[in-house]
């Protein structure tokens, strides 16, 4: 419905989208300040034609400091004016954890939030690389968990170090995740040349809005793509897609 003439529109390939991805849950990190909001946000993912939502608060000592019970509460009273409202669309929790000095304690205690039972959100600080990284992916595979890193193409740090994404992908497990945006160069130029070169390798496994007010929505819906790109993008939907459409909601 957004496509005219020859240009194609990312928006247009979203249709049956599991977000697995984004800051919707109200009140309890950067995203979502009250239910209205989060009212908002989900109703016009909603018309998007997207199917299902993982709503993935941070867990982020001193800054986000939640915990399975904080997200939980949120969601509870998310759920409740979604009802009084009577929008319904396939929806549930997990947490994008931050890769710090409390990492493995977090672990350790099971005060971590997996998406669809299973694979574990994780994310790093924009300002510089967690020294631990490695040591994080390989604990969460020890216990079963599958990591996905999120948003690689944002870590300005390895900007000129892109193979080390391959690198770390060569440990069975670990798993990347694009965030839409950059597609359309709203963190920056430097991010989307990123994006593009990590799909041109193929680092990539899943895709997710990252969505935390309308105007990441807005943005979304601008985003127009190339012809040549399309073959890459329009699988890691559909591999996003058939990863958690089944596992995520039952």
């Amino acid at each position: 419905m957004f496509s005219f003439g020859k240009k194609i529109f990312l928006v247009d390939l979203l249709e049956g989208f599991i977000d697995i991805h984004n800051h919707i849950l109200p009140g309890i990190d950067d995203g979502a300040k009250t239910v209205e909001d989060s009212f908002e946000m989900i109703d016009a993912l909603n018309k998007l034609g997207f199917e299902g939502l993982i709503h993935t608060p941070h867990i982020m000592p001193g800054v986000h400091p939640n915990t399975p019970d904080t997200i939980a509460n949120a969601e509870k009273n998310l759920s409740l004016h979604l009802k009084s409202h009577q929008l319904s669309i396939k929806r549930n929790i997990a947490a994008e954890h931050m890769i710090d000095e409390h990492f493995n304690q977090l672990l350790e205690q099971q005060q971590f939030m997996p998406l669809a039972k299973n694979y574990l959100l994780v994310e790093m600080s924009y300002l510089q690389a967690s020294a631990n990284l490695e040591d994080a992916l390989e604990l969460s595979l020890k216990k079963e968990l599958y990591p996905i890193l999120a948003h690689p193409e944002r870590y300005l740090y390895y900007h000129k170090k892109a193979d080390y994404f391959k690198r770390l992908k060569k440990t069975e497990g670990v798993f990347m995740q694009m965030n839409l945006l950059a597609l359309g160069g709203y963190y920056g130029v430097q991010v989307q040349k990123m994006a593009y070169t990590l799909l041109d390798m193929n680092v990539y496994d899943f895709a997710a809005t990252d969505t935390h007010h309308m105007r990441h929505i807005n943005a979304l819906k601008k985003i127009q793509l190339k012809k040549r790109d399309l073959p890459k993008i329009e699988n890691l939907i559909e591999t996003t897609i058939g990863s958690f459409y089944n596992r995520a909601f039952n």
